[in-house]
């Protein structure tokens, strides 16, 4: 069985909290949460077998929020000691008490129900951490050795990702928690040439909230997707350049999940709907008055965020503002009905929109961070009995199977946007006959989403996701995933790459 790691249990976690909460409480914040986090990473990347990154990092701190006179306050200590906690309440209560001075709009926090003290761990069954590095090494040394044993490619990279992340909260309302995640990140990628053209291609395999097993089969076939690398490679070097103009689509998840992200993630963000968030990445065209109304997409579309999804990468037992974790409706059978939310932007919209409980989507990515809205597991639901990808394809006349993500633009607002992949196949009257290159699809975010006419079955779906999204001033970094089955679009937008960038 996993426990908490020993090293974070045995810092002064409960006198911390204490100090932190009682001297806050002395100097009259109306609301203090303290957070003492542990996170560690690593990264190892290998180039043509041999070790080209090998990085560190274990950082320990902690942070101290407060509400005075209507404004946050906010301090950090690497010192793990209640003198160091009191210091940073303090330091929290002068910076609310300056800035309450200039602050037109009072803070104010949606009511959580205390949760008195609890334990939460992710689901893993390996720490990663405890995996001797040589271990892995030899690990990403045979999938770099069996990709250059075939002479069609002509580099390869194998690298890992990992995470551990311990938080122990408590706050002034009662609730105390204590808990652990971890996630991986793995990927191959293959160079080659042929036909005077240069191109890569890697592996689907999305980051996962799993441990090391992940590397070893569970959950992922790695050496079935390492075997078929370098025949896809060739057929993309061979493959023709796709004719622009207006195809029907059948998206795989791999590549569908990064859409999901962009032109429904982020923008049912409600800080970004209230315009707290906009510097960074703009705000969204999801307005607060849209609520309720908007037509997102087709009736097909059911889109959920949760932060119980198992391995989820977003998945917590708890959020940064002691909100226990839970799943909620964001666009139900194609309309608009729900925000992701914090504490601040729930009591900000109670008035307007009727909910009075934050859906737990608070995060910071550091002790030295405060925490700010970010994304849950937001997903598109399957259909039940719903056809298989293989049935969507044979659906299609004319049309391009779209797999793997690759690059991707949107602009401030969400609306417009432009997606590639890592692999496209042509398909003619329902089957597929070879992949195509140079392809982009391109649509207003309300237009793609309408012309979905068929949504896959619970076969289709698979859980894809990244390890760093980034929002904030200043910047942060955080993890989520993104559930999906395969899905057709009908009549969309398909550019020709190579020749929009030849304009």
């Amino acid at each position: 069985m996993v426990e908490i790691d020993p090293y974070f249990t045995a810092l002064p976690l409960e006198r911390i909290a204490d100090a932190a909460l009682s001297r806050a409480r002395e100097l009259g914040a109306d609301h203090a949460d303290v957070r003492v986090e542990r996170i560690r990473s690593q990264r190892l990347r290998l180039h043509d077998a041999k070790l080209r990154t090998s990085h560190e990092n274990d950082a320990t701190g902690l942070a101290v929020r407060v509400v005075k006179s209507g404004m946050w306050g906010f301090a950090s200590e690497v010192g793990m000691t209640p003198e160091a906690a009191r210091t940073a309440a303090e330091r929290a209560v002068r910076i609310a008490t300056f800035c309450a001075q200039i602050n037109a709009i009072p803070v104010e926090l949606a009511e959580e129900p205390c949760h008195g003290t609890r334990t939460w761990i992710s689901a893993f069954e390996r720490d990663p951490f405890h995996v001797p590095t040589a271990d892995k090494l030899e690990l990403l040394s045979d999938w770099s050795r069996r990709l250059l044993a075939d002479r069609r490619i002509a580099h390869a990279d194998a690298s890992v990702h990992q995470v551990k992340e311990n938080k122990f909260y408590a706050d002034s309302g009662g609730t105390t928690t204590i808990q652990e995640r971890v996630r991986i990140a793995p990927v191959a990628r293959v160079y080659g040439s042929a036909h005077g053209r240069t191109d890569t291609m890697r592996t689907l395999a999305p980051p996962t909230g799993r441990g090391y097993e992940y590397l070893t089969g569970s959950g992922w076939d790695f050496d079935a997707e390492l075997d078929a690398l370098p025949d896809l490679l060739t057929d993309k070097l061979g493959a023709p350049s796709v004719e622009p103009g207006r195809y029907d689509l059948v998206v795989d998840p791999s590549n569908l999940w990064l859409t999901i992200h962009e032109s429904v993630g982020h923008a049912t963000e409600l800080d970004r709907a209230l315009g707290y968030e906009a510097a960074y990445a703009g705000t969204t065209f999801a307005t607060v008055d849209t609520l309720g109304s908007l037509r997102y997409g087709s009736d097909a579309m059911n889109v959920t965020g949760d932060r119980t999804t198992e391995h989820g990468l977003s998945t917590i037992g708890f959020d940064d503002e002691g909100v226990s974790a839970q799943s909620f409706d964001i666009v139900s059978q194609g309309r608009f009905v729900g925000y992701q939310r914090d504490r601040r932007t729930t009591a900000a919209t109670a008035d307007r929109h009727g909910t009075t409980r934050s859906n737990g989507c608070s995060y910071a990515d550091s002790p030295s961070s405060a925490p700010i809205q970010r994304m849950a597991n937001v997903s598109l639901q399957p259909a039940p009995g719903g056809p298989s990808t293989e049935e969507l394809i044979a659906s299609v006349d004319h049309g391009i199977y779209v797999v793997g993500d690759r690059s991707w633009s949107i602009d401030m607002q969400r609306h417009n946007f432009q997606f590639t992949g890592q692999r496209f196949f042509r398909i003619e009257r329902g089957t597929l006959v070879g992949q195509l290159r140079d392809v982009a699809y391109q649509a207003v975010t309300t237009e793609f989403w309408n012309s979905m006419t068929a949504v896959g079955g619970p076969q289709t779906y698979r859980l894809g996701g990244l390890f760093h999204c980034g929002k904030g001033q200043p910047g942060q970094g955080a993890p989520a995933s993104h559930g999906c089955p395969a899905a057709l679009f009908e009549n969309v937008n398909v550019l020709n790459t190579r020749r929009e960038a030849a304009l």
